[in-house]
């Protein structure tokens, strides 16, 4: 209950009794000196008056409280002495961390059903490859080819996704060699820069930097995979031109860069709206 509602409520009866006692004094006192009830209104104003300034220092005092409270990252019930039914509010308090734990683990254990499942497709998949390897039809091949890559890449981002998403998740921080890193990509997305015809430029002097080696991959994995996806020519450009994709290491003081550069046409306009609405309806959800 908030002091508003309380001081209704102990305003309301005072109210009641004080116009009652004025009317039973009017016509149920004969010959009652008003003078008298002037008096008593004036000691009652004066206690009205004070009991309202030590309402408004109160309620003031417990605003300025509940402001500092609320700026803390702890559970308000738990670290006030004087909270109205503290009982009742550390009950729903665990039965909510409960819930919490509950749903927390039934996702814990989705994460891991889906983690298993892609290592158990990666089998197949692996064996769907060599199979593929044997299609004398090289269109055939190639055109099959083509979308067992896409479903081996479509695994590791799902794999690299339940990791984030496990409560096991810890980033392996250690030095690891940019070349290496950048080699790796490339093998990753080998079999779609040779069938896109890519010019590579691999410019990654042996610098080391400290990162999870894992996430590094991802990222250049994505920023390829845009680049081969944005990667036709550009209008006015010669049809006998080939996609670029260059990637090189840089060094200023301090700071370490890796970059990555396309040549293509880059995303569309509508595609980047498309982005972007997501990501607003995404935020909104959150």
């Amino acid at each position: 209950m908030n002091h508003k509602e309380i001081w209704r409520r102990q305003a309301v009866p005072c109210l009641i009794v004080f116009g009652a006692f004025h009317l039973y004094f009017f016509f149920f006192i004969p010959g009652g000196r008003t003078r008298y009830l002037l008096y008593l209104d004036l000691l009652l104003l004066v206690f009205g008056v004070l009991w309202l300034a030590g309402s408004y220092m109160k309620l003031k005092k417990y605003e300025t409280e509940k402001k500092e409270l609320l700026e803390h990252k702890e559970i308000i019930c738990r670290i006030m002495d004087d909270f109205d039914n503290r009982d009742i509010a550390d009950h729903d308090v665990q039965v909510m961390e409960e819930q919490l734990n509950q749903q927390f683990q039934e996702n814990c254990d989705l994460q891991d059903y889906i983690a298993k499942w892609c290592h158990e497709v990666k089998v197949p998949l692996a064996a769907a490859l060599l199979i593929n390897e044997r299609d004398s039809d090289r269109a055939h091949k190639m055109s099959m080819r083509e979308q067992l890559e896409r479903i081996n890449q479509l695994l590791g981002s799902m794999l690299l996704g339940c990791k984030l998403q496990s409560s096991l998740f810890d980033l392996q921080i250690k030095k690891v060699w940019l070349p290496e890193c950048v080699k790796t990509s490339i093998h990753n997305n080998q079999f779609f820069l040779i069938q896109k015809g890519f010019e590579l430029v691999i410019e990654a002097e042996q610098l080391a930097v400290y990162t999870d080696p894992a996430w590094l991959v991802y990222i250049l994995d994505q920023l390829i995979n845009n680049a081969i996806k944005y990667g036709q020519k550009k209008d006015g450009e010669m049809e006998d031109s080939v996609p670029y994709l260059r990637i090189w290491t840089d060094q200023e003081d301090h700071a370490i860069m890796l970059w990555v550069e396309d040549r293509g046409v880059g995303i569309h306009n509508k595609e980047l709206y498309d982005l972007m609405f997501a990501f607003l309806a995404t935020e909104d959800l959150a």
